[in-house]
């Protein structure tokens, strides 16, 4: 049996398409060990199916250098230093403390101490903290162009040296295990996963690496409030895409502008964001395969109460404060919100506004089901909500909940990012908004809730996109890559 490990950098239990990729590729008949890496106090482990899981801790491995750094045979970037220069690149230290506060020292004074100087910044009271930040700014793009121009894309080891911690905690597991393939999933995991692949062909053996792109990175949202963060991510990536065997990512738009940014030698596999929607096999129970739950009963309404719902991940961008401005509008209308964590500070604050503007009662917070209970568990709202800003990664994606709301066979109303409003027009299963305009969003439910049937009926018959939404199908996308890499 051929070995695969899929490489995440979170704790994996939020991460439905991970866990569906390791699950399948394990039915299929491969050996399968998904590891992620978080911030835990201690290695968990479990199994998903007949996949291993292990999620290892970040904060322990920050104690130890990342030993496999040094013995990687690197194919760098033009201009980037090799292993042989990993002192100067604090490949040794670079745990994200001293590392980074080192950055500028070779830079000369000006690029030293960009977090001291924001805290005498507010200890004197001179500057309140978002004024501190802004100050900074012009430090910290100093601090990019010296190390850019100094390391081209290698420069990520000095500007984001916290991606070290990546390589200290999972390094070592990976060369454990030796597999014949490495899925390395979104963009933090890709050199973690090349370095393994170098270290593994060193040693005689030909393991192959899959790049699972989840996003476009230069229309990403930065994880970090800093001018550091994307430069230095978007030259990690530039150092390791062409390490992979095979990139895989999650929309057709997505695959070509992939192509564009890395020339790609061979066009992605599309493996789209669609549901488990067969029942997993007899086996040991897991809270999984139990009878899913009932949002409408969970929101304690009766049938024919309207319920509109949302589902995924809270923030500022995905337009939720649309829909709570858009209430008042609806008179009777209910909201659910189904996410991560309902005491978040965000989702707070929206119930919060939902209180201000006298529809609290009307607004629902509800915590994550199993995934493979989701379709299930939405079946019974009248609407599916998708009320995302304008940003670059929102206009390309076909996401998640798309799907999920499809298989629940919900109306859906969308915001008019570019491929979701295209798809909705194209088939007919909703209404598009302009985004952040909650009259718009009002007109577009209320539409939908005057002739529900009429947009249920595109998921029927034989012109249903249904079919090709499914993880089954796209499974078998991925099996079969698989399969052409390890048997060339």
């Amino acid at each position: 049996m051929r070995r695969v490990v899929m490489l995440v950098d979170n704790a994996i239990d939020g991460d439905s398409r991970v866990q569906k990729a390791a699950r399948s590729a394990a039915e299929t008949g491969w050996d399968v060990t998904l590891i992620g890496c978080a911030h835990v106090d201690a290695e968990r482990r479990w199994r998903l199916g007949a996949a291993e899981v292990r999620v290892l801790p970040l904060a322990a491995a920050r104690a130890t250098p990342p030993a496999t750094a040094s013995t990687v045979v690197s194919r760098p970037s033009a201009g980037v230093p090799g292993p042989g220069a990993s002192a100067d690149l604090g490949l040794g230290g670079g745990d994200g403390s001293a590392s980074g506060r080192d950055a500028g020292s070779r830079g000369g004074s000006r690029l030293r101490g960009v977090p001291g100087l924001r805290a005498r910044l507010v200890a004197r009271g001179g500057l309140p903290l978002r004024a501190a930040r802004l100050a900074r700014r012009p430090v910290e793009h100093a601090e990019v162009r010296y190390w850019r121009a100094r390391l081209r894309d290698g420069a990520w080891r000095r500007l984001e040296p916290g991606l070290w911690d990546y390589e200290r905690a999972a390094g070592p597991v990976v060369d454990e295990l030796r597999p014949d393939l490495i899925h390395a999933h979104d963009f933090r995991m890709l050199g973690v996963a090349a370095r393994a692949v170098d270290r593994a062909r060193a040693a005689g053996r030909d393991t192959k690496l899959v790049w699972d792109a989840h996003e476009w990175l230069p229309g990403a949202r930065p994880r970090r409030d800093n001018a550091r963060w994307l430069p230095a991510h978007l030259g990690y990536v530039r150092e390791y895409v062409d390490h992979a065997d095979a990139v895989v990512t999650v929309s057709d738009t997505l695959a070509d502008l992939l192509v564009r940014d890395h020339a790609l030698p061979e066009r992605p596999t599309v493996v789209l964001n669609a549901p488990v929607t067969t029942a997993p096999e007899p086996t040991a129970p897991e809270p999984a395969d139990l009878p899913a739950p009932d949002l409408r009963e969970r929101c304690g309404l009766p049938p024919g109460t309207p319920l509109l719902v949302y589902s995924g991940a809270m923030a500022v961008q995905r337009g939720v404060d649309t829909v709570v401005e858009a209430l008042p509008l609806l008179p009777g209308v209910h909201v659910a919100l189904v996410v991560a964590d309902p005491e978040a500070a965000y989702v707070r604050q929206v119930v919060a506004r939902a209180a201000r503007h006298g529809v609290g009662d009307r607004v629902h917070v509800l915590p994550y089901v199993p995934h493979r209970q989701l379709v299930a568990f939405l079946a019974t709202a009248d609407v599916g909500l998708i009320p995302l800003h304008h940003w670059p990664n929102h206009e390309i994606a076909l996401i998640t909940k798309f799907f999920e709301y499809a298989h629940a066979r919900l109306p859906i109303v969308v915001s008019d990012v570019r491929t979701m409003a295209e798809t909705v027009r194209a088939t007919g299963q909703g209404e598009v908004f302009r985004a952040r305009d909650a009259a718009d969003l009002a007109r577009a439910v209320r539409t939908v809730l005057a002739d529900p049937a009429r947009y249920r009926a595109a998921y029927e018959g034989p012109d249903s996109p249904l079919p090709g939404w499914t993880w089954e199908a796209q499974a078998e996308r991925l099996d079969a890559l698989y399969r052409r890499l390890l048997t060339r």
